[in-house]
């Protein structure tokens, strides 16, 4: 690993005990002090090093890691997927930050679980841990993390998804895809392979824009059918290509965070970073 993963995958493990601390505070609010302390750091260290990572200060992404974050995003940022005509995301050539083009696989490619498709992969450095990311000759295929539950089940878990597919490892083909969709910095293509319900749920998921937020009964209205709002669910947890089609932006109408295939902390996590640069932008 190269001294700059090295550097990246240990600010991270900082951030995740982070949250985890504010997680176990249960709302109560922590001092830059404590916070430093508990991080075995310096407060001026740990706030240089929070503050890189996450554009804002530690107390400023504390109160977006509460409790009521959640509530807060779906009142003030809830976007219903009804009226993406008004904020000019319709059409499925038209994503949510203008940076993904997708191409989904047909339904018989997708019913022959791989067969014949060869699948590059590779471990990435991202803001929220390991990253596995996976490629087609066509796109993006996969995108996992591994911060919870470890490398060799984010491997397993993401190669079972098709498992007729040939896998070859190799880092230097994939990561340069995942860097572009990171940074923004050009278009990156995605390849969507799941089945056709599937693929309607990250259609609407991709219409969310960043710093937003929508419901699980929202996506179901969305896709013409109100009542799969179980079926929604469990689409938005199968989705291959986390982070950018954003699943972790789906909640529960109540305000509760849902569950997230790679665990709540990643998920919070990502709203909060979200949430953070989208004010300092």
């Amino acid at each position: 690993m190269s001294d700059t993963a090295t550097e990246n995958a240990y600010h991270y493990g900082i951030i995740r005990r982070a949250i985890e601390r504010i997680d176990a505070a249960g709302g109560t609010g922590l001092s830059l002090d404590a916070l430093a302390a508990d991080m075995q750091m310096s407060p001026a260290h740990f706030q240089r090093v929070f503050s890189r990572w996450a554009g804002v200060s530690p107390k400023r992404l504390q109160q977006y890691l509460t409790l009521g974050h959640a509530k807060a995003l779906l009142h003030d940022r809830h976007t219903t997927l009804d009226t993406a005509d008004a904020v000019g995301l319709s059409g499925s050539g038209r994503l949510h930050d203008l940076f993904l083009r997708w191409e989904a696989m047909s339904p018989g490619d997708y019913a022959r679980q791989g067969d014949g498709l060869t699948i590059r992969w590779g471990w990435c450095d991202s803001p929220f841990g390991p990253a596995l990311a996976m490629a087609t000759d066509k796109g993006l295929c996969g995108l996992g993390f591994a911060a919870e539950t470890g490398p060799e089940a984010t491997l397993a878990d993401m190669q079972a998804r098709w498992p007729e597919a040939t896998f070859i490892e190799d880092a230097a083909t994939v990561a340069p895809l995942l860097r572009t969709a990171m940074d923004q910095s050009g278009q990156t293509p995605l390849h969507l392979i799941g089945a056709p319900f599937q693929i309607k749920v990250w259609e609407a998921l991709l219409s969310v824009p960043t710093g937003h937020v929508t419901t699980y009964s929202d996506i179901a209205r969305a896709i013409g059918n109100p009542r799969a709002v179980r079926a929604v669910g469990t689409a938005v947890g199968r989705n291959p290509i986390s982070w950018l089609i954003p699943c972790h932006r789906a909640l529960r109408k109540t305000g509760g965070l849902g569950g997230y295939h790679w665990g709540l902390p990643v998920k919070r996590a990502m709203l909060a970073w979200e949430s953070a640069h989208a004010e300092a932008s």
